[in-house]
């Protein structure tokens, strides 16, 4: 499982990249746009509203986890989820808790 978890992880980080890259390419770095955007119509509100709030889950799972000593310290995890995406950061999390 271990490998499935790291493929995830760098499938995880490169596809949304892909999505972010040509926004980029088309908009530059608007911060205000991209955020705008997200919620630009209630399909992309609403995966919007679902990705961040499962973020927040994400977060709170990985602390109390922490606290308990039966995961890693979620702080790579976090900013891994604010810089790439959950999808890169959950993935990566599994390969190294699976570790212990």
């Amino acid at each position: 499982m271990r490998k499935i978890y790291l493929t995830l992880a760098i499938l995880g980080g490169i596809v949304p990249y892909l999505f972010f890259f040509k926004f980029i390419q088309v908009e530059g770095l608007n911060l205000a746009l991209f955020v705008e955007s997200l919620f630009v119509n209630g399909a992309a509100g609403g995966f919007s509203a679902d990705l961040l709030f499962t973020s927040f889950v994400f977060w709170l799972f990985m602390f109390l986890q922490a606290k308990e000593s039966k995961g890693p310290k979620p702080y790579l995890f976090i900013f891994l989820n604010l810089t790439i995406g959950l999808s890169c950061a959950f993935p990566a999390y599994l390969y190294v808790a699976t570790d212990r």
